[in-house]
């Protein structure tokens, strides 16, 4: 009988996190979880939920960080809210990374990993917004980094200068994450959680029921 009462998890966070980042960097659509059995492991360390889905995701676990980020889709959880755009940059759903990143751009691990916005690329954005494009983060150098993440989906581009731009937004993120939130026990992740903003509960739904989107999960 399985018991009702949290277990202790067998491996400490320095050791998961280590194997973790031994592993691929995430990239271009996994077919699944590199290793399933982490999936318990990563769960049974009760850390904060936007520091698990990241864990979850240098794993390759799509399903597994969803579940949490869809919690965290407004501010103020803006580094579950980026993680959220990582997921669809990773999931192969470009037009999403680009919206989420846009949500985002001005918050602190955003900005950490792309460098502030200038007024004139905010500008820039704003503009072709109001044409009916898609949004997508000001930040040049981020729309540069999905663009060729697109681009190596169709196979073109350098798959290893991709992958080390992969791994320095992973591992800046994961630093901000630590600093924040720590590693400790966070048993009652429905304190992280955030009600979603009418704009965020109906893009959701689009993503099940619409067009917009191809939720694989």
């Amino acid at each position: 009988m399985t018991s009702v009462y949290p277990a202790a998890s067998a491996v400490s966070f320095d050791e998961l996190l280590a194997h973790l980042k031994s592993l691929p960097v995430p990239l271009l659509p996994p077919a699944k979880a590199i290793d399933p059995t982490l999936s318990d492991k990563i769960a049974s360390l009760y850390l904060h939920p936007a520091l698990e889905a990241l864990l979850h995701l240098l794993n390759h676990d799509l399903p597994s960080a969803h579940f949490l980020v869809r919690h965290m889709q407004s501010g103020p959880a803006f580094e579950a809210m980026y993680l959220h755009g990582i997921l669809h940059r990773i999931e192969g759903d470009f037009n999403n990374t680009r919206a989420w990143y846009y949500d985002v751009a001005e918050s602190e691990p955003f900005e950490l990993v792309w460098g502030e916005a200038t007024e004139d690329e905010k500008a820039a954005v704003e503009k072709k917004k109001e044409e009916g494009e898609n949004k997508m983060p000001p930040q040049k150098s981020a729309r540069d980094f999905v663009d060729s993440l697109e681009k190596l989906s169709k196979g073109q581009g350098d798959k290893q200068a991709l992958g080390k731009e992969s791994r320095r937004e992973f591992d800046t993120v994961l630093d901000w994450c630590i600093k924040k939130f720590g590693t400790g026990k966070h048993t009652d992740a429905s304190k992280a959680w955030v009600q979603p903003s009418q704009d965020i509960s109906e893009k959701g739904q689009s993503m099940v029921t619409g067009n917009d989107g191809f939720r694989k999960f």
